[in-house]
């Protein structure tokens, strides 16, 4: 199924490390999506990411996943248009920055996919999330050039944040900030500077806007939409407990997979856009 496209879509998507059986339903509802490129954060090595890949995979598009060791997690991307290894080289925790480049009619775009480590109060959890956050620093491409967008759910917040929570560090509100001094733009942000939105919302009710993207300067300016997919959180399917983040961008795919339902597993060869 090739479809027609006057932008080109990125969507970041939390699989809360899926069931078999809740990664069924989540690879009806990802292949029924528009955008060609998904990000999918929260993967494991486990039957559910394990099915969503193959199935992917098998149905023609371009799935990059490293496999996380046990007990840890990372990120997946699957694109419906080809992809080459990206320019992101996190040295820590790899497999939670996943990184492809694609081929546009306005040049390379990078897609760099971040699973950032949620933490605790423990000063081990502290570390390691640092640590992580610190080799983004280093391994992340500059953001005041070329065409790049960095998604993903982070586990930051903005520093303006509403409500404002005590429990995070500034080394966490900093990495946010750095993002900004390395080139990038916040592209929900840009696009709705005043709206209070959130991805994921605790027991208590409490909501936080934990999933971002954010654009290179050049890029930035080719951003037609950037909004908060709520239904896999509140929909009575229960996909997920994050909200889905989808970006649109004024880019034209160079080229474009022909590929089937994964649901049906139905193999198809690449096409000219």
């Amino acid at each position: 199924m090739t479809r027609q496209a006057s932008t080109l879509d990125v969507l970041t998507f939390n699989l809360n490390n899926p069931s078999r059986e809740r990664a069924g339903r989540q690879l009806a509802y990802l292949a029924a999506r528009p955008e060609q490129v998904l990000v999918l954060t929260e993967t494991v090595d486990s039957a559910g990411c394990a099915f969503l890949a193959s199935r992917f995979e098998a149905a023609g598009y371009e799935v990059v996943f490293p496999r996380p060791e046990r007990g840890e997690r990372g990120a997946m991307i699957v694109s419906r248009l080809p992809v080459r290894p990206g320019p992101a080289a996190v040295g820590y925790l790899s497999h939670r920055a996943v990184s492809v480049t694609v081929d546009t009619d306005q040049g390379p775009l990078d897609v760099i996919g971040l699973y950032v480590p949620s933490r605790d109060a423990s000063e081990a959890k502290t570390e390691r999330k640092r640590m992580f956050l610190d080799h983004c620093r280093t391994g992340l491409p500059d953001g005041r050039d070329g065409l790049r967008l960095v998604l993903g759910d982070f586990n930051v917040l903005e520093p303006q944040h509403q409500p404002a929570y005590r429990f995070f560090q500034p080394f966490e509100y900093g990495f946010y900030q750095w993002l900004g001094t390395a080139g990038y733009r916040d592209a929900f942000r840009t696009l709705h500077p005043e709206a209070a939105e959130y991805s994921w919302v605790g027991r208590t009710g409490d909501g936080y806007r934990y999933d971002h993207a954010h654009a290179s300067a050049r890029l930035a300016a080719e951003l037609r939409g950037c909004s908060y997919v709520h239904e896999p959180r509140t929909g009575s399917d229960r996909l997920t407990d994050h909200s889905a983040l989808t970006v649109s961008l004024a880019l034209l795919p160079a080229v474009l997979l022909s590929v089937g339902d994964p649901t049906e597993q139905v193999e198809l060869v690449p096409v000219l856009f």
